[in-house]
């Protein structure tokens, strides 16, 4: 009886003692495993990687946009070559690669280039960006361009409550001043005539509507965009305009047949009535 009550404490010391060793076991592995997601061998937290670039994506392409619509086509015209130095190349864009590779297939469907995800809205593809690719910004100092969006008026294009409040002077003197830097580094005038003029239109385009006094508006000099919707304005209208002048057509000539074919009628019973 004595060496039964033995075996079995024994074998309750030894139940207990197993089962400790696994619970310790699964929490190292546990431990290890957030270590492993947490604290990459790079000595940086994922989340502090993700953190890292602290710049709008909406206005960011919001002055990509008015870049590439109210500048890019006069660029293109004189055949002129953007430095690297200027801060509109798209080297110096953080999203443009992740912009790249976004594929709109219709109204409700974007997808992901790199993983080939589809989603609803491009909302939740910026988000998919932000979560699962933020390791391919091309982040590094002065590469925001939303920093450009007061020289830029990425407001007026975004069409948000700063363009309804009062001017500040104060401001519109500072997006002066950093748009005329951006003309002088972007287009500097003594690098030939390309250069000079690209830089005079860059002043006139962009420059002198950064005043309270409201004499000068945005993109003076029109664009891409606005050429684009006046050629779309153009077609709607002939497209408008041809079923109605068919239609007139048609009517026209029914009408002379039917004329026509009224004074047949008018003839031949006018000759019945003589006398023989």
């Amino acid at each position: 009886m004595a060496m039964t009550k033995v075996v079995a404490t024994i074998l309750v010391l030894l139940s207990i003692s197993s089962q400790s060793s696994v619970t310790v076991s699964s929490a190292s592995i546990l431990n290890h495993g957030f270590k492993d997601v947490d604290e990459p061998a790079t000595g940086r937290t994922l989340k502090e990687d993700r953190h890292e670039v602290h710049c709008s994506r909406e206005r960011s392409r919001a002055a990509w946009k008015i870049t590439e619509d109210y500048l890019m086509p006069f660029v293109e015209r004189e055949k002129y070559q953007l430095s690297t130095k200027c801060r509109l190349h798209p080297d110096n864009d953080v999203y443009r690669d992740q912009e790249q590779h976004k594929i709109h297939f219709d109204i409700n469907e974007w997808r992901c280039g790199y993983c080939k995800k589809s989603f609803y809205a491009e909302k939740y593809l910026d988000q998919h960006f932000d979560n699962r690719h933020y390791n391919l910004l091309n982040a590094s100092e002065s590469r925001c361009l939303a920093d450009l969006c007061g020289a830029l008026h990425c407001d007026q294009v975004l069409n948000t409550k700063a363009t309804k409040s009062k001017c500040n002077p104060a401001a519109a003197a500072r997006n002066h001043h950093l748009c005329e830097g951006l003309a002088d580094s972007c287009f500097p005038a003594n690098e030939g005539p390309s250069a000079s003029r690209l830089h005079e239109l860059f002043l006139r385009q962009f420059c002198d509507a950064h005043t309270c006094s409201g004499k000068y508006k945005p993109f003076p000099r029109g664009g891409k965009k606005q050429s684009g919707v006046f050629y779309l304005s153009i077609s709607i209208l002939t497209l408008m305009l041809l079923p109605i002048f068919y239609l007139m057509v048609f009517l026209y000539q029914r009408e002379m047949r039917n004329g026509t074919q009224e004074l047949k009628r008018i003839t031949k019973f006018g000759r019945k009535k003589k006398p023989s």
